[in-house]
């Protein structure tokens, strides 16, 4: 396990998600399963308590704790990709394995894990300030998904 590790907290499904990110991500994959050496409150001994993966490069747990804490969009993960290929193919994946579309290039899987599927040219026309910043960002204000020739559109004026 890596020094630093992500926690997220599943109801029952860590296994589940673990699996479907290694299935959708690149460098993503399931590392140890740790079931319950005895019941606890949300779980019998036996049940999966933890998974050990990798998103993207990231090394995360997930914790099958029961219904007491759920997920917001305090926490995301971030995705850069590269062009609208990529955008819809992790959002699309996301969305229909039961996931739901947010705004601004959010989604939420179905475990309720924010993504946010983020295009660079709307990274880079942020980061470059001015009045191509302000129309890229007036352009993704009326998004769900990112339409990436949209913002270069705006981008560009």
């Amino acid at each position: 396990m890596a020094k630093n590790t992500i926690c997220l907290w599943y109801e029952k499904d860590a296994e589940a998600a673990a699996h479907f990110y290694a299935e959708t991500f690149p460098d993503s994959s399931v590392g140890a399963v740790i079931r319950a050496p005895g019941d606890y409150p949300s779980g019998q001994q036996g049940d999966v308590l933890v998974v050990e993966f990798t998103v993207l490069g990231v090394a995360c747990i997930g914790l099958n704790g029961g219904s007491a804490f759920k997920h917001n969009e305090a926490f995301s993960f971030q995705v850069a990709t590269e062009d609208q290929e990529e955008t819809d193919r992790y959002w699309n994946a996301i969305v229909g394995n039961g996931g739901r579309e947010s705004e601004c290039g959010w989604c939420k899987d179905k475990w309720d894990i924010s993504w946010q599927i983020t295009p660079r040219v709307l990274t880079d026309a942020m980061a470059a300030g001015g009045d191509q910043a302000k129309r890229a960002f007036n352009a993704m204000m009326t998004m769900k998904k990112i339409d990436v020739a949209a913002i270069g559109a705006a981008r560009r004026g």
